[in-house]
């Protein structure tokens, strides 16, 4: 199930109310407290790619995309999505003229995926609205800090089974 902005500010209320006179609830939750920011976060991020005409599934496939033409197949691991998902990306993109799907030459059962110039066009509008996002969102983190968040988030015990797009 998926946890909306409204879900986790309910939840967020209720750790509160159970928390009882300390208040600490948002604090002390961590789960909870990491749903918040997460679900803000993941607001704020679709914003900025839909002004820049990505989704996060596209734009992620873009920046897998960027060192150069990769099989299908080591994609779809990449982005940890059935190929059949995939499928439905490429889809989009292609038709976008964003990416290209050529057969391998060496084996033609295969197909190899490339950014296109407009995809890495695309790409640069997208990585200078999620930079001015993150400058935003981590202004009050030192370089230190965001590399030692990075790391524990990293940590956390997730995984692709466990999330659910609403693309």
């Amino acid at each position: 199930m998926e946890m909306t902005a409204q879900d986790a500010r309910d939840a967020q209320h209720g750790a509160d109310v159970a928390d009882g006179e300390d208040g600490a609830g948002a604090t002390q939750r961590l789960g909870m407290l990491l749903a918040w920011h997460g679900s803000a976060t993941e607001t704020r991020m679709r914003k900025a790619l839909n002004d820049a005409g990505l989704t996060p599934r596209h734009a992620m496939t873009l920046m897998h995309l960027d060192g150069g033409p990769v099989s299908q197949r080591a994609l779809a691991e990449r982005l940890e999505v059935d190929p059949s998902v995939l499928v439905g990306i490429l889809n989009d993109l292609e038709r976008e003229a964003l990416v290209e799907r050529r057969r391998d030459p060496a084996d033609r059962r295969r197909h190899n995926v490339a950014i296109t110039p407009a995809g890495s066009a695309a790409l640069r509008t997208t990585n200078a609205a999620l930079d001015g996002l993150e400058r935003v969102l981590f202004a009050a983190l030192s370089p230190q800090d965001r590399d030692t968040l990075r790391g524990l988030l990293n940590r956390i015990d997730s995984n692709a089974e466990d999330f659910t797009c609403g693309e």
